[in-house]
């Protein structure tokens, strides 16, 4: 049960970001029906079996989509569908006879999901590309790193699944909301490229107010300004980013700065430099635990950087919930959360093929059709 209880989706497998936001939809009560490739890997698909947390909750239906008689049985649950997802290179449904045009045709409420980095049209609609590619294009990655050294931005979190997985689903969401009301679906291009070139207002607001430069290592949220992250005795890291006069007067003032001439003007860009050093050179004297005792918790605007199993056992953490080990596989809770339709227990990732028989006969097949379908796995 959830928020989206009484939805309907089917994915068409790939990886990466489609399956994200099949997983996100999953997690707020969806029906997600996950069409595999038949064979004991799915074909090229990547394989990470139980471990395939994007999948929890999800029921898994393996066919060979080279079959015709499959891509009618895939048509058949579209027929009864809210929303379909699919991640391929344009033009690849539409090969398989599951392009938007057949899809629509049989179901007009249909959303049709489309993930891709590029997106539909354009010049680079059917070049291969990873997340790095899309959010450097985009402009999302340049104030990415320390200035004087390549951009690098943390693996899949900008691109794949901010600016394409979350996206696609507000789109999904949206696109469904808009059929209730008129009775037509449509398709939801959402591409990488879009999504983070969007997430760059924020920042593109800043930079307008004359307070972030598009020169790398000159404004307040990049480079070297001394909100950073800090290497402490013991080899952990914290990090502080009181960026308001008040918290930054709290952060200096616990660490022992407050009358510090150094510190009376942190605003001051010629100063960063230094400042950084000396922040650098005061927690490196302590292990993490010690500067955890002395700030957390007050307004010095300061975290321990934790691994994701450290993060688990933090008590804040550990107080909401947000991380579990589920078959021995760590994982993090349903979000965001519902105060009237919360997230049920974590799903199940389920096996390739799990569900085949009872999906279709869930929409009409019979049992010798079904065999029919299924011989060739």
């Amino acid at each position: 049960m959830g928020v989206l209880d009484g939805i309907r989706v089917v994915e068409i497998a790939g990886i990466g970001p489609g399956p994200f936001c099949g997983m996100l939809l999953a997690d707020m009560g969806a029906e997600v029906i996950l069409v595999e490739r038949a064979g004991p890997k799915g074909g090229d698909i990547l394989d990470l079996g139980k471990n395939a947390i994007i999948n929890r909750g999800k029921r898994s239906l393996a066919l060979d989509l080279k079959d015709p008689q499959a891509i009618d049985a895939v048509l058949t649950l579209i027929d009864g569908a809210d929303a379909l997802i699919e991640g391929m290179r344009p033009g690849v449904l539409e090969r398989l006879g599951l392009g938007p045009e057949i899809c629509l045709a049989r179901n007009p409420r249909l959303v049709y999901g489309r993930m891709t980095g590029w997106g539909q049209e354009g010049p680079l609609a059917q070049a291969a590309g990873h997340d790095l590619n899309y959010i450097a294009l985009s402009g999302a990655l340049w104030f990415s790193g320390e200035p004087g050294r390549p951009p690098m931005a943390p693996p899949t979190l900008v691109g794949d699944l901010g600016g394409g997985a979350l996206y696609l689903a507000m789109g999904i969401l949206a696109g469904i909301l808009n059929a209730r009301g008129t009775g037509q679906g449509q398709v939801v291009d959402a591409a990488i490229v879009d999504g983070s070139a969007n997430l760059m207002n924020l920042l593109l607001s800043v930079h307008a107010a004359g307070q972030l430069p598009l020169e790398r290592g000159r404004g307040l949220l990049d480079g070297p300004h001394w909100s950073a992250s800090y290497a402490c005795s013991d080899g952990h890291f914290v990090s502080v980013q009181a960026l308001e006069p008040q918290f930054n007067a709290l952060l200096f003032s616990k660490l022992g700065l407050g009358d510090d001439a150094d510190f009376k003007n942190p605003y001051d860009p010629r100063r960063w430099g230094a400042l950084r050093e000396r922040l650098a050179a005061l927690f490196a004297t302590q292990p993490r635990q010690h500067w955890v005792s002395l700030l957390e918790g007050s307004d010095a605007c300061f975290a321990p950087v934790l691994t994701p199993l450290e993060a688990m056992s933090h008590p804040h953490m550990a107080a909401r919930g947000i991380y579990s080990q589920h078959d021995g596989v760590l994982q993090a809770a349903p979000a965001p959360r519902f105060s009237a339709t919360p997230a049920g227990a974590t799903g199940a990732v389920p096996q390739r093929g799990e569900h085949s028989v009872e999906i279709l006969r869930s929409v009409g097949f019979s049992d010798a059709e079904i065999e029919v379908l299924l011989s060739g796995r």
